[in-house]
């Protein structure tokens, strides 16, 4: 391991990347004149000094579920800024008091959050689910405002959630953003609000619960012929209150406020509606499962693209379903998620209908240089390529090195017969064959590639990559440095035309058992 944390430092010289990422106390070095860059301290590194509680127990025997809904609820809002305001809607059964407790996520030193407040003593009472749209499927709550929160002045934007504890002890949560749209950050991280509903199927209760995936049958069982083709947000998430795969971006967050990086946090209706605009940032980073996009959301991330806004897609299937997104029925914006997944789309509109992204002619390998082309049926080492390249720069790693379990979920591979980017330099930089649920063996790629206005972008192809950035028992160091090398070339000032850099011809890949995705997933 010393060995390793020495080749470390040998990278950081000669790639010229940031040692004070990875908290070494080393200075920041100027891409453009090799000096050091006094470096100030951002207000998630400030915000990361206070003292943090972990905001969910680790083994917790009184966590609400769908069957019981014993305490849920949902917010108003999944993004807002200081001095603006939430509301709650919470359910309670039986009736009684219960107290909401907000939580900011970060690192801070490794407890993972920080309590921002408690709400006094608040009375609750069961509340009915609505049921499902017959028409579109989703299912709407009208539940009563418990609560509301207008953000202080002085929160920093991150990823927060607000926990609903019973008098008994039953808790849930539910997550929101606080944005910052004063102060433009070295790197916005944009949740994927779309995709968390999407796959949210509560109530998910054998009887009534529906996502963009599943309806029951009669039965009980999932159906994917009874699946919506809207879903809302005014409805608590399933279970406890975390969204699928929401461990993935949390992950991420922790290891992006470990690493002390100027960070703000949006998310993808912030992205959608403009109030995010990526050319304020050096880079834009898509932590984990980001599957599904509105055309605005991808027109304002090209747009940044071409105005040198770099990007990092940090999990795989990401820019896959076509959507559409809409108000409630009373007329609040983006409260749902429009999706039918098939032609003809009965409310297909000017941006098309809300099909795959490839069944529009603009596959996401156009964007990203890979695309989607799999489950992994069992986690897989990621085979690194090109380690020559920058972003393994420090790694130690050479070509063919196995890195365990990073290649875990779902992976991205390049197909030979798809669009890809009008980019320089793109390079592979894995080639690891894994097992996929489909049947046969498949490629998983992760790739990277510059633009003429020297803007970075970067996919992993692999929802493992997270994990092994924070989570016990899946940290790799190798894979932390590469991250670390992603960004801070990212943020390098000032971006400028690069020559083309070596590594193998994404279109000369080999990918055995390699086909486009079934639209059916």
């Amino acid at each position: 391991m010393v060995r390793l944390r020495r080749r470390w430092a040998l990278g950081l010289l000669l790639g010229g990347v940031s040692a004070t990422a990875l908290g070494t106390g080393e200075p920041v070095l100027s891409r453009r004149t090799g000096t050091p860059v006094r470096r100030q301290s951002s207000p998630v590194e400030v915000e990361n000094h206070a003292a943090g509680e972990p905001w969910w127990p680790r083994d917790d025997t009184r966590a609400a579920d769908d069957r019981l809904r014993q305490i849920q609820g949902y917010a108003s809002t999944t993004s807002l800024a200081p001095g603006e305001s939430v509301d709650f809607h919470v359910a309670l059964n039986p009736a009684g008091r219960f107290r909401i407790t907000v939580h900011r996520l970060g690192w801070y030193d490794g407890a993972g959050a920080r309590t921002m407040l408690t709400s006094p003593h608040l009375d609750g009472t069961p509340q009915p689910v609505p049921p499902a749209d017959p028409d579109t499927g989703a299912i709407a709550c009208r539940w009563p405002v418990s609560w509301s929160l207008r953000i202080p002045e002085d929160w920093t934007s991150g990823l927060y959630q607000a926990v609903f504890t019973s008098a008994g002890g039953w808790r849930a949560c539910t997550p929101f953003v606080v944005r910052d749209d004063r102060r433009e950050a070295a790197l916005c991280v944009v949740l994927p609000v779309t995709t968390w509903q999407a796959y949210n199927q509560w109530p998910r209760d054998q009887r009534s619960g529906t996502s963009l995936y599943n309806g029951y049958t009669a039965g009980g069982r999932q159906d994917p012929a009874l699946r919506a083709r809207e879903v809302s947000f005014d409805r608590p998430y399933a279970d406890t209150g975390q969204p699928t795969q929401f461990s993935r971006d949390n992950d991420a967050v922790r290891w992006l406020e470990r690493n002390r990086y100027d960070v703000s946090y949006a998310t993808s209706f912030d992205l959608h509606s403009g109030r995010l605009d990526p050319r304020r940032h050096r880079g834009l980073v898509f932590c984990g499962h980001d599957e599904y996009w509105s055309a605005e959301m991808r027109r304002a991330t090209e747009a940044g693209l071409a105005g040198g806004t770099s990007l990092a897609f940090l999990g795989a299937n990401s820019v896959y379903w076509h959507i559409r997104v809409r108000p409630s029925a009373d007329g609040r914006p983006e409260r749902v998620v429009a999706c039918a997944k098939t032609t003809p789309d009965p409310d297909e509109d000017a941006a098309g209908p809300t099909v795959t992204w490839r069944d529009l002619d603009q596959p996401e390998q156009a964007l990203l240089g890979v695309q989607y082309n799999g489950i992994v049926a069992t986690p897989q080492p990621l085979v690194v390529r090109s380690a020559d390249h920058w972003v393994w720069a420090g790694t130690g790693v050479a070509d063919g090195d196995r890195i365990p379990g990073v290649v875990a979920g779902e992976a991205d591979g390049v197909h030979a017969a798809t669009a890809r980017p009008l980019g320089l330099g793109e390079t592979l930089l894995s080639g690891s064959l894994y097992p996929a649920r489909q049947g046969g063996r498949r490629m998983q790629s992760t790739h990277v590639y510059e633009t003429p206005r020297g803007a970075v972008v970067f996919a992993t192809g692999t929802l493992g990559w997270t994990m092994a950035l924070n989570r016990r028992g899946h940290r790799d160091e190798r894979i932390e440095r590469a991250t670390a090398n992603v960004l801070d070339r990212m943020i390098a000032d000032p971006p400028a035309r690069s020559a083309p850099v070596s590594g193998t011809d994404p279109g000369t890949a080999d990918k055995p058992g390699a086909s486009p995705a079934t639209t059916n997933r």
